[in-house]
């Protein structure tokens, strides 16, 4: 009959075993479920950010063919020669108005049906080097079948549809250049008369997707509903035919937002959104890339597992007494870990197995709290500008809120918004390089004034600062500071995007008045928006 001692260190070791298995296992599932849904959330996020800046440009575009085409119908009196040509100086006028105020335009045109006159054809202006709108001879219409959509595409499709239309990459006629447009069909009386559109260069689309980026050999691209491709950073489109374009892969065609697929023997996984023209904007990454950190880090606890399991069951064997303490403190460390807490507190500082089984468990933990906690940095930090993103200023707001509830509202705090000014003139002026600058010149600012602060960026040109402490008491004088170190900013450069011109306003939490930090929040966007008219007023004036 086995002794006591032999059925103690047996289920000793067998407890032991047990639970390594089962903490290791849970730990496993823990961390690929959650890197997995980091990985996708990175994705996605990458691919929001390339959608929201695709789309505003698409629609500036969409806003001002929809503008002209409206007014064309409005000032449209009739099909005759004579009230076409006057009605043609109106919108000719009226749409270079529109196309100075529009970015990326190309060209711009309004052509009339030769069915309905053949003599007024309309106009068409184009800027190819960036030095204003001039004007083009018009293509001769008469000469192509419009019933043939397959022949100048930028005319005969809208008409054969009857309505607005965003029209794929083609190659533009006399220009010989690929562009992506969008075109409005032109009635009066229910009649065809012509189209309205724009053309935009098809560079300008490559350039936005280009700046998607992800791990090394991540990219973005855009394609269609059935899979076609719309632009590639590693195929040149232009030059696909039928017989050379490559096979859609399988699976990249799917209702999920998430897919993956193989191409080229390589397995990917995506994040696709829906553009508001039609196309697909999708964020592909190689799947070896997307979980290498947490397959590595999946394969050291396995090492670890099996080397904690043999230590374990030599120690239990010998040091039956001394380890069960220390087990059940590893173990209920391990239920917290497998919870998500990763701040351990480990008594047990013996020279054996398992004294080095609670060190290497604790570096365990500290190495995947700082895994993900260096995950959650990359989601919530601005990529331009590197404060403090617009879902950390979420999450932060979230959190003072529960301070605030916690103490029944006995806190003192203050909330600065800051609106940077003449951002988009420096864009339009100076190209969107020099206004990344200007953000990151007020940024800077903003940080180095208020240093002991939380800086987040939460819009396209809005900062906001959260005051605690000793930038609350000294908001005052910091803001002070803050209009100085502007005034001087101007004094030293005379370059616009060197500069901060900035409208500031910060509203101090009033517990009488403020059920919520929302509410504070709303207070200091109307000093701010007050500030900024002040301003305008006195540099009008």
């Amino acid at each position: 009959m086995r002794s006591l001692r032999t059925k103690i260190t047996l289920m000793t070791a067998c407890v032991v075993i047990v639970a390594v298995i089962v903490v290791t296992l849970l730990t496993v599932i823990f961390i690929q479920k959650n890197e997995k849904h980091k990985s996708d959330q990175i994705l996605l996020l990458l691919c929001e950010t390339g959608k929201t800046n695709l789309d505003y440009y698409f629609n500036s575009v969409q806003k001002s063919v929809g503008k002209v085409a409206s007014f064309t119908e409005a000032d449209l009196g009739g099909l005759d020669d004579e009230e076409l040509t006057r009605h043609m100086a109106v919108v000719e006028k009226y749409f270079d108005e529109i196309a100075h105020k529009t970015n990326g335009v190309l060209t711009y045109y309004y052509r009339i049906d030769p069915t309905v006159s053949d003599t007024v054809k309309g106009f068409w202006y184009m800027d190819l080097y960036g030095e204003g709108f001039v004007e083009h001879e018009v293509t001769d219409i008469t000469l192509y079948d419009t019933s043939d959509t397959s022949k100048l595409v930028w005319f005969t499709v809208p008409k054969f549809e009857g309505k607005a239309i965003w029209l794929p990459p083609y190659i533009t006629d006399n220009l010989d250049k690929r562009v992506i447009s969008y075109n409005v069909p032109i009635y009066w009386h229910g009649q065809f008369v012509g189209v309205v559109g724009i053309e935009i260069d098809y560079s300008t689309m490559a350039e936005q997707v280009d700046s998607i980026r992800l791990y090394s050999n991540g990219y973005a691209f855009v394609n269609d509903g059935e899979g076609n491709l719309f632009y590639h950073p590693r195929i040149d489109v232009s030059t696909l035919t039928e017989e050379t374009k490559p096979d859609v892969p399988e699976g990249i065609i799917s209702k999920s937002t998430f897919v993956e697929y193989t191409f080229n023997g390589v397995k990917k996984e995506a994040a696709w959104l829906e553009l508001t023209n039609g196309m697909r904007l999708n964020v592909a990454v190689p799947v070896s890339e997307a979980v290498g950190d947490w397959q590595t880090l999946i394969r050291n606890i396995l090492i670890v597992a099996a080397a904690v399991l043999l230590a374990s069951g030599i120690v239990a064997m010998i040091y039956t007494r001394r380890i069960t303490k220390p087990l059940e403190e590893l173990t209920e460390a391990a239920n917290r870990v497998d919870k998500g807490n990763y701040d351990l507190e480990l008594s047990y500082k013996g020279d054996d197995e398992v004294g080095r089984l609670t060190n290497t468990f604790k570096r365990l933990a500290g190495h995947m709290k700082d895994h993900i906690s260096d995950l959650n940095k990359r989601i919530y930090v601005d990529a331009l500008t590197a404060v403090r993103n617009k879902g950390a200023y979420a999450a932060y707001i979230e959190e003072l809120q529960m301070r605030l509830e916690n103490t029944n509202g006995n806190m003192d705090f203050a909330v600065g918004v800051f609106d940077c000014d003449d951002l988009k003139s420096i864009n339009d002026r100076y190209g969107h390089e020099k206004g990344d600058l200007y953000l990151k010149t007020a940024s800077r600012l903003i940080c180095r004034i208020f240093q002991h602060s939380p800086v987040f960026r939460i819009g396209g040109d809005e900062f906001s600062v959260i005051l605690e402490s000793d930038d609350y008491k000294n908001m005052d004088e910091l803001s002070n500071k803050f209009d100085e170190a502007m005034a001087e900013l101007a004094a030293s450069t005379p370059n616009k995007w060197e500069q901060v011109h900035t409208s500031m306003g910060i509203a101090v939490y009033d517990p009488h008045n403020d059920h919520a930090v929302i509410d504070v929040v709303r207070r200091a966007d109307k000093i701010m928006y007050e500030n900024k008219r002040i301003r305008k007023t006195e540099r009008e004036s």
